[in-house]
């Protein structure tokens, strides 16, 4: 730290950082991310699949509503009310797909599958839900 003489003040000397200092610690700081970043990758991808959760789960309530109503499952998004939501690939912000696989008068199987790799190993993140609402990853990112 270096002490800096104020014009304006006379002899009154100001403590400051110099350049190779602050450059230092940016440096210290860059290489603790770095180290710190691949620890991460699975609190992220977990926080990023509560998005496919709550979708589902929402789908499901659209589907035991239709069901009520219909007597059936729908196999369709569009018949259920359920808007997709704008795709990150397509400068949106979800990061799941929603499908549903299969459909009848007694059962339905929907689907969330990822649209990023988010730790880039080759595998891309799976949910499933069933009408008795059981929700479980079939494919782990």
């Amino acid at each position: 730290m270096k002490n800096l003489i104020n014009p304006r003040f006379g002899s009154r000397k100001l403590n400051a950082f110099s350049l190779p200092e602050l450059l230092v610690v940016l440096v210290i700081i860059g290489i603790l991310v770095l180290i710190a970043l691949p620890n991460l990758m699975p609190l992220i991808s977990k926080a990023k699949s509560v998005e496919a959760q709550q979708q589902l789960v929402f789908l499901h309530s659209l589907q035991q509503s239709y069901f009520f109503t219909h007597s059936r499952y729908s196999s369709s998004l569009d018949e259920l009310g359920f808007e997709q939501q704008p795709l990150i690939t397509e400068d949106g912000t979800a990061n799941y797909r929603i499908e549903i696989v299969e459909a009848d008068e007694n059962r339905y199987k929907a689907q969330a599958i990822a649209v990023v790799d988010f730790d880039r190993d080759g595998k891309y993140n799976t949910w499933e839900i069933d009408q008795d609402k059981q929700l479980r990853e079939t494919e782990r990112d």
